[in-house]
């Protein structure tokens, strides 16, 4: 039994040296899901927070949340060993030479582009689909006439309408919402109320190189580092959805032509 213990203990400590100097968040998540362990990982008072900011007690921490994952079962210790040696093997897999280019503002890429490794997000294993218009907007009724006004524009223009809440692909809302910005050709962002989801998801989209078209209901609520990107504005009316519609038509089809 000691014999077991410290076998068990060795273990231990050979993760967690790998762990303390590779894991990301999102490794850590995706830990917490295969053990069953999202409660303890998530609200951990420090583990994520020591993480991102590089403290110095983020190599106690890590030791602590290891330990007692393991402690708490052994299949634990199976599925987290299992997980680091995949990790092991993607990160000894040779670069690509030619990165997936998934812009849509550029037709063709640049000299200069930059290769990007999310730690929040998972890169999806989906084309960018050149029918695809996302649409970024607060889940609220007062929305639901502006989001028809929308859908009603891309059926006439046979264009794949999807919002985040249309589908759902994974456990994380936040991955469904880079999912959709990821495969879509255009995103269209309300900026009205200025509610900080929409503004979050516009940077995702921005830094994807994906055509924005942002629309608001008052042009006070873009903030000033946005305003040199041209917003259709409209009323929450049945006027005011009308021109809204008319304004998007002209851009839309454009935009798929």
């Amino acid at each position: 039994m000691i014999g077991q213990n410290r076998q068990k203990t060795l273990r231990l400590f050979a993760l967690h040296e790998f762990i303390q100097d590779h894991f990301t968040k999102s490794d850590w998540i995706k830990v917490a899901y295969l053990t069953d362990s999202l409660e303890l990982i998530e609200d951990h008072p420090r583990l994520l927070r020591s993480l991102d900011f590089k403290d110095d007690d983020y190599e106690g921490n890590s030791l602590q949340v290891l330990s007692k994952l393991i402690s708490e079962s052994n299949t634990n210790l199976y599925e987290i060993e299992r997980f680091v040696e995949a990790k092991k093997a993607t990160m000894n897999r040779p670069v690509r030479d030619v990165p997936e280019f998934v812009s849509t503002v550029q037709s063709i890429a640049p000299e200069r582009v930059i290769t990007f490794a999310p730690d929040v997000f998972r890169i999806p294993n989906k084309p960018v689909e050149t029918n695809v218009l996302s649409v970024m907007m607060p889940f609220e009724s007062k929305f639901s006439g502006t989001y028809l006004a929308i859908r009603n524009v891309c059926a006439r223009l046979g264009i794949d309408c999807k919002r985040a809440d249309d589908i759902w692909d994974n456990s994380i809302l936040i991955q469904d919402v880079f999912d959709l910005i990821f495969m879509s050709r255009a995103v269209i962002t309300d900026f009205t109320d200025r509610n900080p989801n929409v503004f979050y998801e516009t940077g995702v989209a921005h830094t994807l190189g994906k055509l924005v078209v942002p629309i608001t209901q008052s042009a006070n609520d873009i903030p000033f580092d946005l305003r040199h990107h041209r917003a259709l504005t409209y009323l929450p009316n049945a006027e005011g959805l009308l021109k809204l519609e008319k304004d998007l038509e002209k851009k839309l089809a454009k935009v798929f032509s």
